[in-house]
């Protein structure tokens, strides 16, 4: 019996998979485009409002837009100019915006080099991509998770903590250039390999 149930989960999973494969086969183009569009939208309601709100009232810039990182100095003043209503604006506002937004850029990044990399005979540059684009997500995350609890601990802030989300910071500024320009590179060798295959 336990073999029996055994046996039939693992044929449901895999069908599962086969089917959010060929979902995504067929659908890779439009999850990149409208990924992109969720993402940039995003994007630009943190830039115009909340990262510029924090901004404003604290006079310096916020956490996410450090991509050279901070140290216990720089998070102190940041924390204590933003003062008690600042730091629950970052948290109620700016927080949850950018919870969606790394899953949104990861997603946005996956799907583009996959959709531009289909005819490539070398496919290490797209598992490359991919991995870094995960990794962009995660110490996007991480960086949250950071900026959160520096905030709950306000104004016991401890230097470990702060060192911590600071690198987080700088890891996922450094793996979102590596990706962007990977995908970049992986759409320059699909039209140049279009190219090739138009010419007589």
């Amino acid at each position: 019996m336990r073999e029996t149930l055994s046996e039939s989960m693992s044929v449901t999973v895999q069908g599962v998979c086969e089917m959010m494969n060929g979902i995504w086969s067929r659908h890779v183009g439009l999850i990149a485009v409208v990924s992109g569009l969720i993402g940039a939208t995003i994007y630009l309601l943190m830039i115009s409002v909340t990262l510029a709100h924090i901004e404003a009232v604290s006079g310096q810039i916020p956490f996410d837009m450090r991509p050279f990182g901070y140290g216990p100095a720089e998070a102190v003043a940041l924390l204590d100019a933003l003062g008690a209503e600042g730091r629950d604006y970052y948290l109620s506002h700016q927080v949850p915006l950018d919870t969606l937004y790394p899953a949104m850029l990861a997603l946005t990044l996956i799907a583009t080099m996959s959709w531009s990399g289909r005819r490539l005979p070398n496919n290490n540059l797209i598992r490359l991509g991919i991995v870094i684009s995960v990794g962009v997500a995660l110490f996007d995350y991480g960086e949250n998770l950071g900026i959160m609890g520096m905030i709950w601990c306000w104004p016991d802030l401890p230097a470990p903590l702060v060192h911590a989300a600071s690198a987080a910071s700088i890891a996922k500024s450094l793996l979102t250039t590596m990706a962007v320009l990977l995908a970049l590179l992986i759409l320059f060798v699909r039209a140049r390999q279009s190219k090739a295959d138009s010419r007589p």
